[in-house]
């Protein structure tokens, strides 16, 4: 029997939906803006959503020397109309995440007023959301390849530090060159590993390589010791922050390099996901984060009550991946 100003469990059910229904959009929106990343490919607009399908398709964007079929002609030469590529578009799975808010049977009885179950459910609901800000941000780094297979493919697979093998977005690297992300080595490439004197010419020759006329890296993400090193290389001089990143609240520097100017944004210190020394150059023009329309930090399912226990447990569901068009367009400086 219910204490008198008490809500049924049933109705507690009904809230926590409603609840999550109505920050789904908040909690996609602090996620994107609390990752520098996702905040970037939202100002881009390339946060976009899927509908469905067996896989997600990427249409692709690049050029493949072997299908090219663009050239000279002169009279009534015949053309050259051989199909442009055999490959139109990636395909990228379906990487699902869910967090759960869970409220015992006494907890609703020691809660018994309706303003305590409701800032019962608003705390627990914060709780899952903080952990699937943590869960969708790790995976943005990962190679994809976490609980098993199940994680989101991340930059560690977009933007590989062996580019040259691997099945990525459903196309083989060792086939297709094309699909191939730049990297350089400090250790390897530069002959010694990367210090503060020498952090800026390694971004140098990897920046150079990414740029096409006016097209290149817009966002450089690094991990506490690069970032560290490309602070003090410019601690002699005046240093130059980002005003978008730095009004975004991101630990953010600029880099000037290649003839242009790229924030570089520090994703470390305290639970940081990029990995140890490593820079990603990303040109987010060729990168996109891919939610599913109708599992976007959203309830998943009605009514569930545990079978064998007193509780009530609601899911907070997320359905999507990250997906790219161009990896030759993007690159890894590493050690």
């Amino acid at each position: 029997m219910a204490f008198p100003g008490s809500i049924s469990s049933t109705a507690i059910s009904d809230v926590i939906a409603t609840t999550i229904e109505n920050r789904s959009g908040v909690l996609a929106d602090n996620i994107s803006n609390n990752n520098a990343l996702l905040a970037r490919l939202k100002k881009r607009g390339k946060i976009k959503t899927a509908s469905g399908g067996e896989v997600i398709l990427q249409e692709l964007s690049y050029e493949d020397s072997t299908t090219n079929n663009a050239g000279y002609y002169s009279g009534y030469e015949t053309l050259n109309i051989t199909p442009n590529s055999p490959i139109s578009a990636s395909r990228w799975d379906w990487k699902q995440a869910a967090a759960a808010v869970t409220i015992s049977g006494l907890e609703m009885l020691q809660n018994a007023g309706k303003e305590k179950i409701i800032d019962l459910i608003d705390s627990r609901i914060e709780i899952a959301e903080a952990q699937m800000e943590n869960l969708i941000a790790t995976g943005i780094y990962s190679d994809g390849t976490g609980t098993g297979g199940k994680q989101i493919t991340g930059l560690q697979a977009i933007i590989a530090d062996a580019p040259s093998s691997g099945i990525v977005g459903g196309i083989n690297r060792g086939t297709w060159s094309f699909w191939s992300n730049l990297t350089y080595d400090a250790s390897t490439d530069g002959g010694t590993a990367a210090t503060s004197s020498n952090i800026q010419s390694y971004m140098n020759r990897l920046a150079v390589q990414l740029v096409r006329g006016t097209d290149g890296p817009d966002l450089i993400v690094a991990d506490n010791n690069y970032y560290r090193l490309f602070l003090e290389s410019m601690q002699a001089i005046q240093r130059v922050t980002s005003p978008e990143m730095a009004k975004a609240g991101f630990t953010s520097l600029q880099y000037y390099g290649a003839g242009r100017a790229t924030d570089v944004v520090l994703d470390g210190g305290v639970g940081g996901n990029c990995p140890a020394n490593h820079m990603y150059f990303i040109n987010t023009k060729y990168l996109f984060f891919r939610p599913h329309a109708d599992r976007n930090f959203v309830p998943i399912g009605g009514e569930r009550m545990a079978t064998n226990q007193d509780a009530i447990v609601k899911l907070i569901g997320w359905a999507g991946n990250m997906t790219a068009s161009g990896c030759k367009y993007l690159g890894v400086l590493k050690d």
